[in-house]
């Protein structure tokens, strides 16, 4: 099938617009975050996503769990499209634009309770321990699979280390999360509707959101967790270092395991 539209013609056309949009409020809004320490997170954000994303995607499109319409990518590097590894960049900086307007924040010590960081250990590897199980299973599960077990680490680490600080900011990282997902969302369909990529009806569930597979769904909403998350807790933990060395005076030091509630 030849796609009407490129990859790179998605990037142009819905990606890059909001980026824009986005990367203007936050320098004109003085209530967004801005400067070094934000932009410095994002940096890290896209230096993981690139980092972790690529042999996942290296994967999975050789096992045929999805491909690309005719003329639809410009090339190829290993199994996957240049486009590909400039949306590991895009989604981070789309995602962490919005999340700038939001700010997530709360006034907690990193020195949290013991029992919740193994909580938030404990839902991670639950998740890929599932994702494991799938791929035992049959192979309609393979993606869900592959997503569950390739996410359970990343959120294992996250979770485990401010479980508790991402549950005071709940509400706030409820939109900061929902906003730039349901967006994708809606890229996502679009494109799979033109043909710019395929999704494989064997090695998916055949349950969707609208037409939107539901792998791929929840493909963007962990993917987004990934990046809030990951910067709301950066951001949190220079602030309390911060405010730790200006009322003691003394050199910042991150909690040891001793200093846990």
């Amino acid at each position: 099938m030849i796609s009407p539209l490129t990859y790179f013609g998605i990037h142009l056309t819905l990606l890059l617009p909001p980026i824009l949009i986005l990367g203007w409020l936050a320098v004109r809004r003085d209530r967004a975050w801005w400067g070094v320490r934000p932009l410095s997170g994002l940096v890290i954000m896209i230096a993981l996503a690139v980092v972790y994303t690529t042999p996942f995607t290296n994967r999975l499109i050789p096992a045929g769990v999805w491909w690309y319409g005719d003329g639809a990518v410009l090339a190829t590097v290993w199994y996957t499209p240049i486009e590909e590894y400039l949306f590991f960049v895009l989604q981070p900086i789309l995602t962490a634009l919005w999340l700038f307007q939001v700010r997530p924040s709360a006034d907690r010590s990193l020195a949290i309770p013991r029992p919740h960081r193994l909580l938030g250990v404990a839902g991670g590897l639950a998740i890929a321990v599932v994702g494991l199980l799938l791929l035992l299973g049959d192979i309609s599960t393979s993606y869900l699979g592959w997503l569950f077990l390739w996410a359970g680490p990343v959120l294992a680490i996250q979770w485990g280390f401010g479980l508790t600080y991402l549950w005071d900011v709940r509400r706030s990282l409820l939109v900061a999360i929902a906003v730039p997902t349901l967006y994708l969302w809606v890229v996502d369909r679009i494109a799979i509707e033109l043909g710019v990529w395929v999704i494989s009806d064997t090695h998916t569930t055949g349950y969707g959101l609208l037409g939107l597979p539901i792998e791929e769904a929840l493909f963007f909403l962990v993917t987004n967790l990934f990046v809030v998350q990951g910067i709301t807790m950066y951001i949190w933990v220079l602030d309390r270092i911060d405010g730790v060395s200006a009322v003691t005076g003394a050199s910042p030091r991150l909690p040891t395991s001793s200093d846990d509630r």
